[in-house]
């Protein structure tokens, strides 16, 4: 039985949530052996080779792979290329490229669906501050996730990071998080940007993918011709952060970060973060 609030949102019970820490728990080590992986050299259908042989190596079931027709185990988006980027042997990663990896894997009937971007070599250093706003940007968001506050909250907090940074950058409009649970994609949509205090409120046992894409330079974006690859149309870089996060009354619970969303959240949150467990009780 999968219980849902009054606006339509999945609300998992303390046991459920625990099955979804299982499943973001194969996307946090698949990504973790990814991001170990990625040096000049290898393309992205090698590094989509090694993400579905582990986390079928886990008994888990790669979430992307056949999605709508996704060919890919991973999304694989390199520099100027935003979201959705298909696996592919064309080109071999070089030296000073960014890629964005997004995984998704779904273990007994459960969803994790985490991102992360990683430098190749070294980079130049406005690449490394866009990540590492983008990664910031994204446990702003994490942290709007507590008992009683709203749903346009996660956007706000996002959004006030990134205008709140020195340098020229865009948040596509088009695209942001969602929920999840029996699916990976559910209710409802999670914008990154927008005015607080609005939406629905957060309840214990309520779970969301929060995903902010930051550009280095305008917000939009073009569709290629393959129908999935969303690129810059300045052919500037591009920089993507995602995890899955359960809302709990010990505050946010990263399913998809190993150690729970711990260390960040305690230095956003203080003692009142204390995540790692269901704590819906």
């Amino acid at each position: 039985m999968f219980k849902k609030n009054r606006h339509g949102i999945q609300v998992k019970t303390p046991e459920q949530l625990e099955k979804m820490r299982e499943a973001g728990l194969v996307v946090g080590r698949t990504l973790q052996l990814l991001r170990e992986s990625v040096e000049p050299g290898l393309t992205p259908l090698d590094l989509d080779a090694i993400a579905e042989k582990f986390i079928r190596s886990q008994g888990a079931v790669p979430s992307f792979k056949g999605y709508q027709g996704f060919p890919g185990t991973i999304c694989a988006s390199v520099n100027d290329e935003v979201v959705h980027g298909i696996p592919r042997d064309a080109r071999k990663l070089r030296e000073g490229d960014v890629i964005s990896i997004d995984c998704g894997a779904i273990l007994d009937g459960w969803h994790g669906d985490a991102a992360i971007t990683v430098p190749v070599g070294e980079v130049d250093p406005a690449l490394t501050e866009l990540m590492r706003v983008t990664e910031e940007a994204m446990w702003r968001g994490i942290s709007a996730l507590t008992v009683g506050r709203r749903l346009s909250d996660i956007g706000h907090e996002i959004e006030s990071y990134v205008r709140s940074q020195q340098g020229t950058y865009g948040i596509p409009q088009e695209y942001g998080g969602h929920g999840i649970g029996t699916e990976m994609h559910m209710d409802p949509w999670v914008a990154n940007h927008g005015r607080p205090g609005r939406g629905p409120r957060f309840e214990a046992g309520m779970c969301f993918a929060i995903e902010p894409m930051v550009n280095l330079g305008t917000d939009k974006t073009k569709v290629l011709a393959d129908d999935w690859t969303v690129v810059t149309i300045d052919g500037k870089a591009s920089a993507h952060f995602e995890h899955s996060v359960a809302v709990t009354h010990n505050g946010p619970w990263v399913l998809t970060a190993l150690d729970g969303g711990a260390e960040r959240l305690s230095l956003l949150l203080g003692e009142a973060a204390r995540p790692g467990t269901a704590g819906q009780g």
